[in-house]
């Protein structure tokens, strides 16, 4: 936001900090009403979301939440939509000093979970996430949306459209080879995937 002030212009000129606390207020905002949507269920989860987070939990497998969104808004996921899903970890941009691409938010939480890159892996949803964690050294798997899809996520070891649910929406692969992939990724067919 700022860069797009500097380069385009506002209907006024601005100093650096009206800038700076008029993108804090619209961060703010942002957060709230995403909270709003969330907590009123006209937000749902990304297909196969739940299911492949269960399917980890399932299998005894930690599950870490590494965002660079801020705790308010990562809490409205965690602890509503997938309250009955148990994290480990959640890590929220507030924790780290750098946003992505940064690696630092997916390095803390290596260290966190006292794990080494080749021993984990991320699902990620665009360019920067994607930048980070294979800047901390980690298999990524990219699911697609409306506004990442055209980002250059190329990198991805594997790239979806969506986790895929069994009764709903299957996944449609752009790149990577999931054993017997039918349209779902699975959590067992990641950790075989990527060992």
């Amino acid at each position: 936001m700022k860069h797009h002030w500097k380069t385009k212009g506002f209907s006024k000129p601005l100093t650096e900090e009206e800038i700076d606390n008029l993108v804090k207020e619209m961060h703010k905002r942002k957060t709230a009403l995403f909270v709003e949507l969330i907590e009123a269920g006209k937000l749902a989860l990304r297909p196969g979301v739940h299911r492949f987070m269960k399917e980890l939990m399932d299998a005894g497998i930690k599950i870490g939440v590494c965002t660079t969104s801020n705790e308010q808004a990562a809490k409205a996921i965690t602890e509503g939509v997938l309250s009955d899903i148990k994290f480990d970890v959640v890590l929220a941009g507030d924790v780290v000093k750098n946003k992505k691409p940064d690696p630092e938010i997916y390095n803390l939480g290596l260290s966190t979970f006292g794990l080494k890159p080749d021993e984990a892996f991320v699902v990620e949803d665009s360019k920067n996430g994607l930048k980070a964690a294979k800047a901390a050294g980690m298999k990524v798997i990219v699911t697609t949306n409306g506004y990442t899809e055209k980002e250059d996520i190329e990198a991805g070891d594997v790239i979806v459209s969506c986790l895929g649910d069994p009764e709903g929406e299957k996944a449609k692969m752009r790149k990577g080879d999931i054993p017997n992939f039918d349209g779902i990724v699975h959590a067992k067919q990641l950790m075989e995937l990527f060992g």
